[in-house]
């Protein structure tokens, strides 16, 4: 049986390769779905590796 944890893994990486596959010939749309991939990827082994880790967001969001 899948867990929980293994099944929003999962779901984290396959986002990531629909992002991936949705670049096209525009550079910068393209650099921006591959950003979006690897957030999600990276996501995913935190949850894997931590899956009750909590992640600070109190801080200044991105510029």
């Amino acid at each position: 049986m899948t867990t929980h944890v293994e099944l929003a893994a999962k779901l984290l990486r396959e986002a990531a390769t629909l992002f991936r596959s949705l670049a096209g010939p525009d550079p910068e749309m393209s650099q921006r779905l591959d950003d979006f991939a690897q957030v999600y990827e990276q996501v995913a082994e935190l949850v894997e590796s931590d899956p009750g880790g909590e992640v600070d967001m109190s801080g200044p969001g991105p510029q």
